[in-house]
């Protein structure tokens, strides 16, 4: 090892008693400071909720955000902070148990277009929940049989999205139940027959899978609204359906597989504005019984199997904006019939009514007529189960114009939000 010289120690020591001097010069000569420690991130304040109730929602809010594969408005965005009643798609109100308190009482994610592999562990933990809309999403799975124990839910709107398996019969167990909306899904099986003595007043199934008989409970309904469109119900519209004289307004059977004769009963539906039963399979006569409907404005048996003649009954009754008996098999009408097939009330395209235009060929309704078709009960078809207005010998004023209203029923075929 070799010896250091005096005069090399010498110069190591002038360095390092001068290098902290020389380091200060040369940072004041260039303008520099040395970097500053980064500071500590502030500690997260606790959240402060408007109400407690407020509080035990927002972590189910948050836990669901989690689950949302897709949002294409950003709407998840606006769920930040404890503010609920400011999220987009959520409101608030006081619960009817307190009408002091402040609660999230509906959710309305209408055409966001929100994707979720299911809706469990969010709705059914909701507990102040009122008003559920879902219209035009991509929400799937099944329905949480948890639902149930919701106290205050009384709408459900679930349409158009990718629901999948059974009817959800837990929500049968909701007796505050009164719009419940399922159509454009892919529910499939059967609808319990519970659901028809249910206090709805509007029931939507439309565009499922539902395969069934309707049930002989079906009349026991008070709903004002029902639409079973798209299905594929099977067998007769039940006689039942006479008991739900006092409450249905609207019903659609459409494009179903629905069987049988119509029943004498459709005509104690004197409430009824809309009763389509397009697109089935039905036979035998139309019931003069339908003269009675003294409210009626879109009637359609159009796209099934039923003759004879078209009660003049039927055409003098003056409510009638639309009659479609298309694709049938009649093969007589009167006077009045015929003014409502010029003014262009009634639509009797493709029957087998001789010196009408556009009908059947005399070979395919020969054909049709070689099978007869028998319909219990067939002495009713002639009765009148009312009391005609003194105006009904004559033929009532159908070319006076009608405003085109919407009819409620007509526009659950759409995919589009309701409500």
């Amino acid at each position: 090892m070799g010896i250091i010289s005096p005069h090399t120690l010498t110069l190591i020591l002038i360095f390092i008693f001068t290098l902290p001097h020389l380091l200060r010069a040369l940072t004041h000569n260039c303008g520099c400071e040395p970097p500053s420690p980064e500071p500590l991130p502030p500690e997260p304040q606790p959240l402060a909720f408007l109400d407690r109730r407020l509080a035990v929602v927002y972590p189910i809010i948050q836990r669901f955000k989690a689950t949302i594969t897709s949002d294409p408005l950003g709407v998840t965005q606006t769920w930040i902070g404890s503010d609920i009643c400011s999220y987009r798609g959520f409101y608030c109100d006081s619960p009817p148990d307190n009408s002091s308190a402040t609660a999230l009482a509906s959710v309305d994610f209408n055409g966001f277009g929100l994707a979720a592999p299911s809706l469990d562990g969010f709705i059914d933990n909701l507990p102040d929940l009122a008003l559920f809309h879902a219209n035009s999403n991509n929400f799937s799975g099944t329905i949480s049989p948890n639902i149930s124990n919701l106290p205050f839910i009384y709408e459900l709107d679930l349409s158009n999205n990718k629901f999948s398996g059974v009817f959800p019969a837990s929500v049968l167990q909701i007796s505050s139940l009164t719009f419940l909306d399922l159509r454009f899904n892919f529910f499939s099986g059967t609808v319990p027959s519970q659901v028809f003595k249910q206090t709805l007043d509007v029931l939507f199934i439309n565009n499922n899978n539902f395969m069934q008989k309707l049930p002989a409970e079906f009349g026991s309904t008070p709903a004002f609204y029902l639409t079973f469109a798209n299905n594929k119900f099977t067998g007769p519209i039940p006689r039942s359906i006479g008991n739900a004289s006092s409450t249905l307004i609207e019903v659609l059977f459409l494009n179903n597989q629905l069987t049988g004769c119509l029943p004498y009963e459709l005509g104690f539906l004197r409430n009824a504005t809309v009763i389509d039963a397009g697109q089935n399979r039905l036979t035998g006569p139309l019931p003069c019984s339908l003269g009675c409907l003294e409210k009626i404005e879109q009637l359609s048996f159009a796209g099934n199997l039923l003759f004879g003649a078209v009660p003049e009954a039927v055409c003098k009754v003056a409510s009638l904006v639309n009659l479609s008996l298309a694709n049938n098999y009649f093969t007589m009408v009167g006077p009045v019939c015929r003014r409502l097939v010029k003014s262009g009330v009634l639509d009797l395209r493709k029957n087998c009514v001789p010196y009408l235009p556009d009908q059947r060929s005399p070979a395919e309704c020969a054909l049709f007529f070689r099978h007869p078709r028998y319909c219990p009960y067939l002495a009713s078809y002639n009765n009148i189960p009312c009391k005609l207005p003194p105006h009904h010998g004559y033929a009532p004023p159908h070319n006076t114009p009608r405003p085109n209203r919407r009819l409620v029923s007509y526009s659950a075929l759409e995919r589009r939000r309701l409500r």
